[in-house]
C-alpha cells in the first residue's frame, strides 16, 4: 500500500496531533512510496535498522525515533550512519512516541498491563500518560516483583515495604518515575515504571508505597508490537518485531 496512506492512517488511530511530545511523530525518514513488509522495534538504533535492512523491510516502526528536543540537529556521527544506511537502502522511519504510551488499546501501558494481567480501571495525569487499576489477585510487594519479572523476562527493582499486600496499582512505561507522587495521590498500593532514580526510594519509603522499576526498553516492548499486528491484520501487510535487547 501507499506509505502516505498508511502513516495517515497510523497518526489517525494513535490520535498523534493532540500530544504535545519531546519529538517529532510519524514519518522521520522518507523511503520508498510502496510499503509491502514493515518492520517494528523499540529504538531505532544502527543494530535494529541493520537487522531490518536483512529482513527486507520497506518501513521501519520505532517507538524511539531522532530528532529529540534540544539534541544535536546536525547529520554527524552516529545520527550520520542511521540515516545514510535508511537512504541508501529505501526504508521509511516512522516514531511514534507518547501516542503509542497512550492509547488506550494498542499503547505501552495497555500493553503492558495486558502483559502482567492487571485490571485497567482508568487513566489520569499529564496527556492521560497514567493508568491505574488492579492486579489480578492480592500479593506483595515482593511477590509483585517477581511476578513482573518473570513475566518480563528481567530482574525487577523494588523499593519500600516489600511484604505490603498490594492490590491497587499505578503505571507508566519507560522514564516516568517522576510521576510517583502523583501515583501516591491516587492511594494506590504500588506503582510501576521502567527506571528508577534516587529520589524514589524515599517517596516509597516515606509513603509506604511500593516502586517496582522493571526496566525502560522492558516496559515498552509491546506497545509496537501491537501496532505492528494491527497493521498487518488490517492491510494484509508483512509484519515483523526485532527485539535488539536493552537490559536499561
Amino acid at each position: 500500500m501507499k506509505l502516505n496512506e498508511l502513516l495517515d492512517y497510523t497518526g489517525q488511530i494513535l490520535q498523534v496531533a493532540r500530544f504535545k511530545d519531546y519529538c517529532p511523530n510519524g514519518l522521520q525518514v522518507e523511503g520508498r512510496s510502496e510499503v509491502a513488509r514493515v518492520v517494528t522495534g523499540v529504538t531505532a538504533s544502527l543494530s535494529l535498522l541493520e537487522a531490518a535492512r536483512e529482513q527486507g523491510a520497506d518501513l521501519v516502526m520505532v517507538h524511539h525515533g531522532y530528532f529529540w528536543r534540544n539534541e544535536d540537529a546536525r547529520i554527524v556521527g552516529i545520527k550520520q550512519k542511521r540515516i545514510k544506511l535508511l537512504l541508501e537502502s529505501g526504508m521509511s522511519l516512522a516514531a511514534y512516541h507518547l501516542p503509542l504510551d497512550a492509547h488506550q488499546e494498542l499503547g505501552n501501558n495497555a500493553q503492558l498491563a495486558r502483559q502482567l494481567g492487571f485490571v485497567v480501571d482508568g487513566w489520569t495525569g499529564e496527556q492521560d500518560l497514567i493508568a491505574y487499576g488492579r492486579t489480578a489477585v492480592e500479593m506483595t510487594g515482593s511477590m509483585l516483583r517477581q511476578h513482573i519479572s518473570s513475566m518480563l523476562d528481567r530482574e525487577a527493582i523494588l523499593l519500600g515495604p516489600g511484604e505490603k499486600p498490594i492490590r491497587k496499582v499505578a503505571w507508566c512505561t519507560g522514564g516516568a518515575q517522576g510521576y510517583m507522587e502523583q501515583a501516591i495521590a491516587l492511594g494506590v498500593d504500588a506503582y510501576i515504571s521502567g527506571e528508577v532514580s534516587e529520589q524514589n526510594l524515599h517517596l516509597a519509603n516515606e509513603a509506604g508505597v511500593v516502586y517496582i522499576g522493571a526496566g525502560h526498553h522492558a516496559t515498552e516492548r509491546y506497545g509496537i508490537q501491537a501496532l505492528g499486528a494491527h497493521l498487518q491484520n488490517r492491510f494484509n501487510l508483512e509484519h515483523h518485531y526485532i527485539e535488539i535487547n536493552n537490559p536499561v
